[in-house]
């Protein structure tokens, strides 16, 4: 996304962001992941421990200078049996030079950080001349994208005329990956697939923060598949295996390039998508509790909310699953909370160097106390705002490890071979005031929360009720939990 635009978080159907596909010479048994809470997409810190039993006690974070793990290894490839067309050949090594080289000319670091690019685009030529299918052929172009480590940066293959929609969501509470939420109606809700579950496997692979974005990466846009089979564990112990069946989705090519009779049909579902994820503000006693579900509002929004919040001792603001969004409600957003301007951070690009900063917006201006909660599925201006609150002591951080997704990404598409396609590349790093970049690192809560699998289960929302306490108000979890119910998007 272009700039005045946003820090780009660019998978929608999942909120963990980690290190890219990797190369595989065949199809992989499960890997082993270390079970560590860390960061997306370089190697993560020392293995912390598990949720202790206890609710929401969290273990302690690891030291800030800490050696990095070993490398994480990567979900399998693609491997679709039968055999390649020699134009598709060509096709896939049209498509790998051309990503190659545009990644090469606007990725910010034009030293690319010291890869072998050449050799990396070798390498892929030797696998795809191996390879036995197109989606396997494109997997090479993936991997060799994937040797910068960065996850801002992807290729994505030709556009396919569907999505698959598999009637659940999952993140990573900590270390460990969970079910959130199944959808009515779906095939994973008829197989009686239920919330709080915890996924040991999916197809095959343990998912962790340093992998869960690769697998959903692979199964969902680099080689798409109907079904999806989860390795599933309750907090009572019982397990199951479980082949969930995704609805498939036919789209039109044309509703990617706003034409035909598709504009009133997207129309249709933006303000469907406004709607869901539109703010909500609700107030307990002399609390304001504000659900903030991306970085896409505009200075009414922010006026609107602001008139809700304004006599409040305390607002907690909810970015948990907040992606992220435009650079300028995150500018606007800081402004809200500070009488002088605020530096947020340097931007890092090819070229120059840039300070962004956050003027103080008077005519909105909001005195009292901040509490912001974030967890796995914050990312990019969710977590910008969450560290500047820290940075500059204006506010106190509750939660789980934030995603560390905070670089700057743009499209740029491609077009060979008579088929069009392109990949988001890094533009620039965000080097925030104290000299450090969240970028893989995430913002460390002030007050590590987290719910457990039983809450996970029932609904409950711990972290939110431990909120409010902090501020010095009372709410039980099962209160919270029914604060902000959730709204699938609905039927296509």
């Amino acid at each position: 996304m272009r700039r005045p635009a946003a820090l780009l978080f660019v998978l929608a159907l999942t909120l963990l962001p980690t290190r890219i596909l990797q190369a595989q010479e065949s199809a992989a048994t499960p890997a082993q992941q270390p079970a560590a809470a860390g960061q997306s997409s370089v190697p993560p810190p020392p293995q912390q421990p598990a949720p202790a039993s206890s609710p929401n006690a969290a273990p302690a974070p690891a030291p800030a200078a800490a050696t990095p793990a070993p490398k994480p290894a990567p979900p399998p490839t693609p491997h679709v049996p039968g055999t390649i067309s020699k134009t598709d050949r060509e096709r896939a090594l049209g498509i790998l030079d051309s990503t190659m080289k545009g990644i090469q000319e606007n990725y910010f670091d034009p030293n690319l950080k010291g890869v072998d690019w050449e050799g990396a685009r070798a390498k892929a030529k030797l696998k795809i001349e191996e390879s036995n299918s197109l989606n396997a052929a494109l997997a090479q172009v993936a991997a060799a994208v994937s040797s910068l480590n960065d996850a801002h940066k992807r290729f994505y293959p030709p556009y396919k005329p569907f999505k698959l929609d598999y009637g659940l969501q999952y993140k990573t509470v900590w270390s460990r990956c969970f079910v959130t939420r199944v959808e009515p109606g779906s095939d994973a809700a008829a197989k009686n697939v239920r919330q709080g579950a915890e996924i040991l496997t999916l197809d095959g692979v343990k998912p962790t923060r340093q992998n869960l974005f690769d697998i959903d990466y692979l199964i969902r846009t680099l080689d798409p598949r109907e079904e999806m089979t989860l390795e599933l564990q309750y907090s009572s112990g019982e397990k199951e295996n479980v082949t969930v069946k995704a609805k498939v989705i036919q789209q039109s090519a044309l509703s990617a390039r706003f034409g035909g009779n598709q504009w009133n049909e997207m129309r249709r579902q933006n303000d469907n998508d406004r709607h869901r994820l539109r703010m909500q503000v609700v107030r307990k006693g002399d609390i304001a509790i504000v659900k903030f579900p991306e970085f896409r509002y505009d200075v009414a929004d922010l006026q609107d909310m602001q008139k809700k919040i304004v006599n409040a001792s305390t607002t907690i603001f909810d970015l948990r699953e907040d992606p992220g969004g435009y650079v300028d409600t995150m500018k606007w957003f800081v402004g809200m909370f500070f009488d002088n301007d605020i530096k947020v951070f340097d931007e890092v690009k090819r070229k120059k160097t840039t300070p962004t900063l956050a003027k103080t917006e008077h005519y909105m201006n909001y005195p009292g106390k901040v509490i912001v909660l974030v967890d796995s599925g914050s990312a990019s201006a969710s977590e910008i705002f969450a560290r500047v609150m820290q940075l500059e002591k204006r506010g106190t951080v509750i939660g789980d490890l934030s995603s560390g997704y905070v670089m700057e990404s743009e499209w740029f598409p491609f077009f060979s071979s008579g088929v069009d396609y392109g990949a988001n590349i890094t533009i620039a790093n965000l080097i925030m005031t104290d000299g450090k970049s969240i970028e893989h690192h995430g913002v460390k809560p002030d007050d590590i929360q987290f719910p457990q699998p039983t809450d996970l289960e029932t609904g409950r929302d711990p972290v939110l009720a431990h909120a409010v306490e902090v501020a010095g108000g009372t709410m039980t979890p099962e209160e919270a939990g029914k604060l902000f119910t959730y709204e699938w998007p609905p039927p296509e």
